[in-house]
């Protein structure tokens, strides 16, 4: 009898595991295949020999020494990446958690008493003290995975898990970026903070000169009010690109997990290495890969399987218990000549009508449609992020030229304009016009050219470099 369980005990082992999960098919990308094109991209073709983004470390493609030291200590130090390693680890544990129902738990107890009797009431011959063992192995309602809803809810842990440590890959993507964004527009503030300065200063010399002429009656008192307006400006400047330096620097030393030194602070984008150019020619495939999409992916793939799990809901639960006792009168016998029990109980369960296994149906079915329309909406939000940043790459630098044609331009005007004003020919409203031009212009080439440096980092982001 034993024999026959044991045969119909393997074959049904052998059967389990059978998937109902719906077949999942890799999805056409819900995006063109190549890059748009127009006025704005004619220029944005890198060099076919430059690599790309992800075939790049962060050490390799952020070129500044500071810089580089900067993201190591966050990497180490940020708390947002430690809470999604820590999510990682989570997730894995919860994986062998499920993946664990798959076998079956083997309880085993043991038991011994030891008992003295009186003499006046045993026989001649028999021993005073009577020793006795037990030993009870089983297993406690081990559900047979036959139509694989156990395999199923394994399977949606393993893809959880794994779209887990996606997720910290592209945590570490973002923070390497905004590290070095916060580095590029700490370095471009502290460039507007110095222009901002030597502007108050050129402005509080020209008005303490203009001053001494109204004081001696050759300049009038429009002159000093007009020479009185960009030396409050520049004031104001002054203590707003403080206030900003500072927040710079606070969120610099947030993003690194620790205060940051002040040797490896900018000076200013002058003395900043700019990263390394990297080929983005690439079809709109390349964004597959990228981690927060196959995050996406892999919760699609979870939902086929939490499905397969409902489905099997349906169909009856076969689970098995047994148990072994052994019983001696001492611990030799339990190996050998002792008393033995053997039980086999198969439990079958039929589901008749359960409104909950239907509505559970139901809402795997509506998340499989949410997590794919979530996969399709992260698959466009990245073809726009690196379109968009590719019609930077393609206009930045001739932004950048006529920037700096301009500013050249403004500072030539400034100064003829101060010429006039000194020889009698204007008035000093010529002048402040042309100043106020020029304070603007350069603030806006160092805004350009922070733009410029910004979005070779974000390019570089959004193609998915600087997950390892």
């Amino acid at each position: 009898m034993r024999q026959h369980i044991i045969i119909v005990f393997g074959v049904l082992v052998a059967m389990a595991g059978c998937s109902m999960n719906p077949r999942y098919t890799q999805l056409q990308a819900p995006v063109p295949e190549a890059w748009p094109q127009g006025e704005a991209y004619k220029i944005a073709q890198a060099d076919p020999e430059a690599p790309t983004a992800s075939e790049l470390s962060w050490k390799t493609f952020f070129t500044d020494p500071k810089l580089q030291q900067i993201i190591g200590t966050a990497l180490n130090n940020n708390r947002d990446l430690r809470i999604a390693a820590l999510n990682v680890e989570r997730a894995r544990a919860l994986y062998g958690v499920q993946r664990a129902e798959l076998f079956p738990s083997v309880n085993g107890v043991g038991a011994g008493a030891k008992q003295r009797r009186s003499s006046d009431l045993i026989s001649p011959g028999e021993p005073r003290t009577v020793e006795q063992y037990s030993v009870d192995l089983g297993v406690a309602a081990w559900e047979i995975d036959f139509f694989g809803r156990i395999r199923s809810l394994k399977d949606q842990a393993l893809e959880e898990y794994l779209a887990t440590d996606e997720a910290r890959r592209s945590a570490q993507i973002a923070l390497v970026s905004e590290v070095g964004r916060v580095y590029l527009a700490l370095a471009a503030d502290l460039e507007n903070l110095e222009l901002s300065k030597s502007t108050l200063d050129a402005q509080q010399a020209a008005y303490d000169l203009i001053k001494r002429q109204y004081e001696v009656g050759v300049a009038s008192e429009l002159d000093l009010r007009q020479a009185q307006i960009p030396v409050d400006a520049a004031r104001g400047d002054m203590a707003r690109y403080t206030q900003t330096v500072a927040q710079d620097r606070n969120a610099l030393n947030l993003l690194a997990g620790a205060p940051v030194p002040e040797g490896l602070l900018p000076l200013g984008l002058a003395g900043v290495n700019p990263p390394r150019e990297i080929f983005a020619d690439l079809p709109s495939e390349v964004l597959l890969n990228r981690p927060d999409i196959m995050a996406a992916e892999h919760r699609l793939k979870g939902a086929y399987a939490l499905i397969g799990a409902a489905r099997a809901s349906f169909f009856p639960r076969i689970s098995l218990t047994t148990a072994i006792g052994t019983a001696s009168d001492d611990l030799s016998g339990l190996f050998g000549s002792g008393t033995g029990t053997w039980s086999f109980a198969p439990q079958i369960a039929v589901p008749v009508f359960d409104a909950r296994t239907w509505a559970a149906y139901r809402v795997s079915k509506a998340q499989q449609e949410l997590a794919l329309a979530q996969y399709e909406k992260a698959i466009q939000t990245a073809f726009r992020e690196v379109a968009d940043s590719l019609a930077v790459q393609g206009t930045v630098d001739q932004q950048v030229a006529a920037q700096m044609s301009l500013t050249k331009a403004v500072s030539d005007t400034y100064r003829l304009s101060n010429q006039r004003y000194e020889k009698g020919i204007d008035s000093y409203l010529g002048v402040l016009d042309a100043q106020r031009t020029l304070y603007s212009a350069q603030q806006g080439l160092i805004s350009l050219r922070l733009a410029k440096l910004a979005n070779q980092v974000r390019l570089y982001a959004v193609l998915g470099g600087g997950a390892k």
